[in-house]
């Protein structure tokens, strides 16, 4: 059963119907909603993310400035066969994006704000990790000017069970 607070973003009613979202926690902690452009806490102690990335994409630099920029250390990897990376750390295949990230024993796939990365280590989920299915215009490294379509960050489980982590322009 898939239940939410509000309004339903088009990316959530996709990931739905595509079977990939079996369920949302409601008002727990880890559910939010707002803005990932504004300033984040700094981390305590900085954290390395190794992220792996095609050679050829500028949606991925872009992703990895942005980390940089919260205070993230980044390990480069660029690496012709995403596909078998994605295998190998269990990113499901209906919420995979364009890079893959690992910090601190978490899976970060696609473009997920920094904010979140910081508040998934910060509570010591038991999620195998986070993503931003797809590549939705307005999402950090993701910047089409004014555009900004509503996008969700969806954590994910080894035992293949998701939920809704947080929203973003679903107003």
């Amino acid at each position: 059963m898939f239940e939410r607070i509000g309004k339903t973003t088009m990316n959530i009613k996709g990931l739905i119907a595509a079977g990939a979202i079996s369920f949302v926690v409601n008002g727990t902690a880890e559910a939010s909603q707002g803005s990932w452009d504004k300033p984040t806490p700094a981390l305590p102690n900085p954290a390395e993310i190794t992220v792996y990335r095609s050679p050829t994409c500028g949606c991925c630099a872009k992703w990895l400035e942005h980390m940089k920029k919260h205070g993230f250390l980044i390990r480069d990897i660029q690496e012709m066969n995403m596909d078998a990376i994605k295998r190998k750390l269990g990113v499901p295949l209906e919420l995979q994006s364009c890079h893959t990230g690992v910090v601190d024993g978490y899976v970060i796939e696609g473009h997920v704000p920094a904010g979140d990365v910081k508040k998934l280590l910060g509570t010591k989920s038991d999620l195998a990790g986070l993503a931003v299915p797809g590549m939705p215009a307005g999402a950090p490294g993701m910047e089409m000017g004014e555009r900004k379509d509503p996008f969700a960050v969806v954590g994910f489980g080894k035992d293949g069970k998701t939920r809704v982590f947080s929203e973003y322009g679903s107003d």
